[in-house]
């Protein structure tokens, strides 16, 4: 005899689970075989154009390689840079949802709204203070580091920030920023800090302006500190030795010896340090988006961008930002590869 009825709350639910695990198997599995499909695809017409290329031969050969060679490196960089950059400046002169043509409105917004010029001073003051901060104590610990013994422990130590993505180097100091009330258990190494210093009443960090602006910009430093001490760290071991024991000869010593010899030596991979971290600085948007979200004050313009576009929809004043931020960078790469040429030219 069958005995029918309801089924058991919890046997249904551990059915439904089953069946949604079984469901996400089977996803992963087929994914999977799709990119190894793809992936193995692609290496098939990688080795049939390299093994044509290598058959190749009278005056079809050097074509044929030079297409081989360069092709697929102008192919990524039309559709991955050329032409979204095209598209944006396009969708820049559009409206809000690319529905009609609006010429340099947008433009017009960016330079004349009273909120755009906040977030545009907000990122000059990134600007002036991350990268001098950075690469002033990159320096300076390349030069004490450089006097120790065990260098390449604390060059690792200093230089692991780097090895920390922006997102979840901004986790850590939103962790450390936390602030609760006075009479709770505080969770944050600032406020603690604060409290034994005799503070009884520390602010909200994150939510104090400007002094939260600063804040942020101390998680930026302490990740590209490493960097700039690694490299000038191996400028400074490249000045010759003779050079440095005329100087002391001549009576340079201590800081004498830094300003007029180090400096000048180390003048050019100091620029390049110091445009690299001003680079990195104007794009800084992971910082900014973890921790405040832009609010309170601390929006820059990378930021900006991204919420026009995502958040309020409107594509025309994210793009015409985005190519702002474009414009704004071009000049420092060009730069940049004007020192390093310089530099490489010299050696």
């Amino acid at each position: 005899m069958l005995l029918t009825g309801p089924v058991p709350a919890g046997r249904a639910g551990a059915g439904a689970t089953t069946a949604l695990l079984a469901s996400g198997w089977d996803d992963a599995v087929i994914k999977l075989g799709n990119s190894a499909g793809a992936i193995a695809g692609f290496l098939a017409v990688l080795l049939l154009v390299f093994f044509a290329a290598g058959r190749a031969t009278g005056r079809f050969g050097r074509p044929l390689a030079v297409l081989v060679l360069l092709g697929p490196t102008v192919l990524l960089v039309l559709v991955g840079l050329v032409v979204p950059l095209l598209r944006t400046g396009y969708l820049s002169l559009r409206n809000d949802d690319s529905s009609r043509f609006v010429g340099l409105r947008n433009y017009s917004w960016a330079f004349g709204s009273d909120d755009i010029h906040q977030v545009l001073l907000t990122t000059l003051l990134w600007l002036v203070v991350v990268p001098v901060a950075a690469t002033g104590l990159g320096l300076a610990l390349a030069l004490l580091v450089d006097r120790l013994r065990r260098q390449s422990l604390y060059k690792s130590l200093i230089f692991m920030p780097m090895a920390i993505s922006l997102v979840g180097a901004s986790i850590i100091w939103k962790f450390v920023y936390d602030s609760r009330d006075s009479g709770q258990a505080q969770i944050g190494l600032l406020s603690q800090l604060a409290i034994w210093l005799g503070w009884r009443h520390p602010p909200n960090w994150i939510l104090a302006q400007p002094l939260n602006t600063f804040l942020l910009m101390v998680v930026m430093v302490w990740v590209q500190t490493g960097f700039a001490m690694v490299v000038l760290s191996a400028a400074i071991k490249a000045i010759p030795d003779e050079i440095t024991e005329a100087a002391r000869l001549d009576g340079a010593s201590g800081f004498k010896l830094f300003w007029y010899v180090t400096v000048p030596m180390i003048r050019t991979t100091l620029v390049v340090v110091l445009t690299t971290v001003l680079l990195i600085t104007l794009k800084a948007f992971d910082i900014v988006r973890t921790m405040t979200g832009g609010n309170f004050g601390t929006q820059v313009l990378a930021n900006e961008m991204y919420s026009q576009s995502f958040t309020e929809f409107n594509v025309g004043r994210g793009s015409a930002l985005a190519v702002l931020l474009f414009l704004a960078v071009l000049p420092l790469v060009g730069y940049n590869i004007v020192q390093l040429r310089k530099e490489r030219g010299h050696r």
